[in-house]
């Protein structure tokens, strides 16, 4: 099973690492052409509108929406998820647009209100300490979204389909049940509902 993880931004090594634990190959995405080899792909954080000009500037963003228009899960982590949302408070467009849900960017403050929480996940038994740097919140979540946890009053992370978005960064604890349980998604790839599972509801 190939991960890749977008490198133009943000804690790359980290995710790998992460990948890696969890007994994947882990690969460095910087050209659309490698995401042809990937069973998904990791959105690190970072700043979404300086990843949106990366993402531009290395002509990837039309080849990110066809990798997730192909149903191949997608992990955003921070700005990641900024950048999975079809809607941001505030912005007349998306970035790839491709998760029912609207985020709000930078929602618990600025870099210097960076804290680390335990937080109690769907799923996951004991809590997971997270880290926030300047994240952005899901201000709504669509029907089809999973809600897999709150932290304050606000979602945090959600699952839809075949994208996990959190608003945390995972991968600077060490702790790689969040990524595990992405890796888990990807292997039972066949059993995530789809947009024509959902047309028939």
């Amino acid at each position: 099973m190939k991960i890749g993880v977008l490198a133009l931004q943000g804690a790359v090594r980290e995710h790998v690492e992460a990948i890696q634990a969890g007994g994947a190959e882990a690969v460095v995405v910087k050209k659309a052409i490698q995401l042809a080899e990937l069973d998904g792909l990791v959105l690190p954080g970072g700043e979404s509108t300086a990843m949106r000009r990366l993402i531009d500037r290395a002509e990837l963003l039309e080849p990110l929406r066809q990798f997730a228009e192909a149903g191949k899960p997608i992990f955003g982590t921070c700005a990641g998820l900024v950048l999975l949302a079809k809607e941001i408070e505030g912005q007349e467009s998306a970035h790839l647009g491709v998760m029912d849900i609207m985020v709000a960017r930078n929602s618990f403050g600025r870099q210097v209100d960076s804290f680390e929480a335990d937080l109690a996940i769907a799923g996951i038994d004991e809590p997971f300490p997270a880290v926030f740097i300047r994240a952005p919140h899901i201000v709504r979540a669509g029907e089809d979204v999973e809600v897999l946890c709150e932290y304050g009053g606000r979602i945090v992370l959600a699952k839809s389909g075949p994208f996990l978005g959190c608003s945390f960064h995972p991968e600077l604890t060490g702790d790689h049940r969040l990524m595990q349980l992405f890796l888990d998604m990807v292997e039972n790839r066949e059993l995530l509902p789809t947009t024509a599972h959902y047309s028939k509801i």
